[in-house]
């Protein structure tokens, strides 16, 4: 295995936001734990997750991430929460500082880009991101088209 594989620094990814990269242009990136409840744990570790129109909030200068779709884990019906509940994010304080006058800068938000499980607790890589134009998105897929194509010449 290689010294920079994901599987070597201890990280096993639940859930990639496949869209994330496509629909915005990525300015910094943070590691940020995930506050949850019993059963959540126990669905997240099956791979029922769901990023659509995921995004994060500060509030109260609190870090806070909605619409997070946990699919409810039948085995534990009893105890299941509401699957798109808010869930509060563990970051450092200076981190949610500098967020704070970050996303409040024109055009700026927090979009999770994973889920993943690093040494047994739940984390999520949150992006600050600026929202691409339909424009951007299409020469975005001409520029790793022509990436694509440079790397099959130079292999053959």
């Amino acid at each position: 295995m290689a010294a920079g594989s994901t599987e070597a620094q201890g990280k096993h990814v639940i859930a990639r936001n496949k869209k994330a990269r496509h629909e915005y242009e990525i300015l910094e990136t943070y590691e940020a734990g995930l506050v949850l409840r019993g059963p959540e744990v126990k669905s997240l570790r099956a791979g029922k997750v769901g990023f659509q129109d995921a995004f994060a909030r500060v509030e109260r200068g609190e870090v806070w991430l909605h619409n997070l779709h946990i699919s409810p884990y039948e085995p534990a019906q009893r105890w299941n929460a509401d699957p798109l509940r808010p869930r509060k994010l563990l970051l450092n304080r200076v981190e949610i500082r500098r967020l704070v006058g970050r996303v409040e800068e024109k055009g700026l938000t927090l979009v999770p880009l994973e889920v993943y499980f690093r040494r047994g607790y739940a984390r999520v890589t949150l992006a600050l991101a600026r929202g691409r134009k339909l424009h951007d998105k299409r020469d975005e897929l001409k520029r790793r088209a022509l990436e694509r194509e440079v790397r099959r010449t130079l292999r053959s």
